[in-house]
């Protein structure tokens, strides 16, 4: 295998899986998401790697280097934010390869809405409050169908990790709320989650497009909404001591 799209983590060089480093020590080069992966994560290239930032590429331009090294017989890491998977782009990279019968492969990274939770100590997932993670974003130069609106979402009042929508804030705020939530729902911003500038900002629906504002946060921001990050909540089943499951045996 020559080509690997690796997924770089939220930002900390020491979130990237063990095996996408791996990859990233051994690549000839690296074509990397200038705009949203940490310039840190680089540290660990060979010497005399190649490193192209690709902010400032087009997909057919991305795409033909990748050809063109493959055919030199480089080794290439084609280097995504967080979780490739999630607002990375690479359906039509991947499929441009698989037309020029590129071999590659993909390696996971975590996600920037992991990265927040663990920012925030919460889980997002509390008994009786929330079983539903929904992940998404505001419409933008990308639309968004209409079924899958914040205000048709929020009708769920699950909680909800907003990509790339911070900007918008209070756009964001009117559609939850129209949706379903509460004035009074807590919302929690996370501004770059696990790098050192990392900011959080705590809030409800109602005051936090304030907050927001005031702090000059505009990207690279993740929204988290809803009950579970400030409610009371039944303890899970998983180690009640009177609930049995095939590794233990209730007490009495």
């Amino acid at each position: 295998m020559q080509v690997y799209i690796v997924g770089a983590g939220p930002g900390d060089p020491e979130l990237i899986t063990v095996r996408g480093q791996k990859l990233l020590k051994k690549a000839d080069v690296i074509i990397y998401a200038g705009s949203l992966v940490n310039p840190a994560v680089l540290n660990v290239a060979k010497a005399g790697a190649e490193i192209y930032n690709s902010a400032s590429m087009t997909l057919p331009e991305v795409i033909e280097k990748i050809d063109e090294l493959v055919k030199a017989g480089k080794t290439v890491v084609r280097l995504h934010t967080g979780d490739p998977a999630i607002y990375g782009a690479i359906q039509e990279q991947m499929d441009e390869l698989k037309k020029r019968d590129i071999e590659f492969e993909v390696v996971p990274g975590v996600s920037s809405f992991l990265a927040t939770a663990a920012a925030l100590k919460q889980e997002y997932t509390l008994p009786d409050i929330s079983q539903t993670v929904i992940i998404t974003r505001s419409e933008g130069r990308t639309p968004v169908p209409d079924k899958e609106s914040l205000r048709s979402l929020a009708a769920h009042r699950a909680t909800m990790c907003i990509f790339l929508s911070v900007h918008m804030m209070r756009e964001v705020v009117e559609e939850l709320t129209a949706g379903g939530y509460a004035p009074t729902t807590p919302i929690a911003i996370v501004h770059k989650a696990s790098w050192p500038e990392q900011k959080i900002i705590r809030a409800t629906l109602e005051t936090v497009a304030d907050k927001v504002q005031e702090e000059g946060i505009s990207r690279t921001a993740m929204i988290v909404v809803g009950d579970c990050l400030d409610a009371d909540y039944s303890l899970s089943r998983l180690y009640a001591p009177e609930f049995s499951h095939m590794f233990r045996k209730a007490s009495t």
